[in-house]
């Protein structure tokens, strides 16, 4: 990628010839990826990448880029990268509040063509304390984007509860979730923990103490970019999250968190004072942070981050590429396979059924202001970094209450994102889907336990996506 986009922006202003690939000895699709695991993509991918990019940039010579191309071009990146199957992408743009085709980079009536690709990334501004939020508001209200990074907020404070420090002065943005502060070539380094699953605050300390211990030992380790090494070695930022905040809350009240939190990052900020010592390393300049979550939610039973379920009972949907070993047990166990829309060749989807459990409360039930405010509470009493939330809300009755929050909470947070709640059936195979008692006991009833232990090949209906 690095060479074909040399050839057009060229070297000391001075335009390269256009390149032709040779792409033979890339693996044929379905070979074994020895290093990594799983099957080789074939080169398909990366020349429809090197076809659409192409088409894309020849319309540019000659003239400045705008934001939306530069963003078009990493999101074609970020297509081909999922497309591939065996890993995963994600990217966040940033932008000024002032670019107005920026904040048009998800509105598919502007910017039909960014359809194909532009889902591959969260756009997020960089928004000012006691700016005018409206224009942003009205985006907001349609597609849920753009979201905002208050950097201020970010370069001055730790926990919003905390005296100023200026400790992130350098930050330039955050990762592609934003639940943490970064500078130019810094990586995040995350530990998730689930307050919920612990009997006492004291059983909860002692977890943080190895999730901490965790975290700081992989800031011990080095990358391949000296200018990463750099930053990462004279930072050494970690990011203790908390999930499960919904289920937790079900449980206690809200001083009981409070209190939980509270000693929680101050037993982060002891065991990071002795460790540090001893291992002759910088303090980490922050260290807690709430992240979204996904994958590791699910494996402890728990509901993401500092969301609320979208239902007491839900479909959660993953993906697999076609050829996963993980396809013949999951279909001997009775989970429901079928082929990836518009990735059938590729990719299948597998669905799982989900309770969130007794008394939590669900998305439709929590108010905008409320899921701010819980938001705020996490970033004063616990991340130093960031919280990541995305706010969902009713786009008839709280569309008009957006810049309002905006307004009340922008000294508060350090970053948001917003998302209009949908009816469900306009997009198929989406992530979550909200379903009733009677459909999830149907779901369930003839599952039986995952039993990785059955050495046998992929069968030919798991990979035609058969149930």
């Amino acid at each position: 990628m690095g060479a074909l986009l040399q050839s057009y922006f060229g070297e000391e202003g001075r335009r390269l010839p256009k390149l032709q690939f040779d792409y033979s000895q890339i693996r044929k699709a379905g070979e074994d990826l020895k290093t990594y695991g799983g099957k080789s993509s074939g080169p398909e991918p990366l020349i429809e990448l090197h076809r659409t990019l192409s088409k894309r940039l020849d319309k540019e010579i000659g003239r400045r880029l705008s934001s939306t191309t530069i963003v078009d071009i990493f999101n074609m990146i970020g297509r081909c990268v999922i497309g591939i199957g065996n890993i995963r992408a994600a990217e966040i743009a940033f932008g000024e509040e002032d670019d107005e085709a920026f904040l048009d980079l998800k509105n598919y009536e502007v910017n039909p063509q960014r359809s194909a690709y532009g889902w591959t990334s969260n756009n997020s501004v960089f928004a000012r304390i006691g700016m005018d939020y409206s224009k942003i508001a009205q985006r907001i209200a349609k597609s849920g984007e753009p979201g905002l990074a208050w950097l201020e907020n970010m370069r001055h404070y730790g926990r919003m509860c905390d005296p100023r420090n200026d400790k992130d002065i350098k930050v330039k943005g955050g990762n592609p979730c934003l639940e943490q502060s970064l500078e130019s070539y810094e990586l995040c380094c995350l530990v998730e923990t689930f307050p919920d699953r612990h009997a006492t605050l004291e059983e909860f300390k002692r977890t943080l103490k190895f999730a901490y211990l965790y975290a700081k030992t992989v800031t011990l380790g080095r990358t391949h970019w000296a200018q990463t090494n750099r930053v990462m070695l004279r930072n050494r930022r970690i990011g203790c999250s908390v999930s499960g905040i919904a289920q937790f809350l079900s449980h206690h009240n809200l001083e009981e968190l409070r209190e939980w939190l509270d000693e929680g990052y101050h037993t982060v900020q002891h065991w990071d004072d002795i460790y540090s010592e001893w291992l002759c390393v910088p303090r980490s300049v922050k260290t807690t942070s709430v992240k979204p979550s996904g994958t590791v939610s699910l494996l402890a039973g728990a509901t993401p981050g500092m969301h609320y379920p979208l239902g007491k009972y839900y479909i959660r949907r993953v993906r697999f590429q076609k050829d996963s070993d993980m396809l013949p047990a999951l279909k001997r166990a009775g989970y429901h396979i079928e082929p990836c829309i518009g990735q059938e060749k590729t990719m299948v989807v597998v669905s799982f059924p989900a309770c969130s459990g007794e008394k939590v409360t669900i998305q439709e039930d929590v108010s905008i202001f409320e899921q701010f405010s819980l938001a705020a509470f996490l970033q004063r009493y616990w991340a130093d970094n960031q919280v990541s939330c995305t706010i969902s809300f009713d786009p008839v009755t709280e569309s008009k209450k957006i810049t309002k929050c905006l307004d009340y909470f922008q000294y508060q947070l350090k970053g948001c994102a917003m998302l209009p709640r949908i009816k469900l059936d306009m997009f198929p195979q989406l992530p979550y889907e909200s379903i009733d008692e009677a459909t999830y006991k149907e779901m369930i009833k003839d599952l039986k336990p995952i039993n990785w232990d059955v050495e046998d090949n992929i069968a030919d209906e798991v990979v035609d996506g058969g149930v």
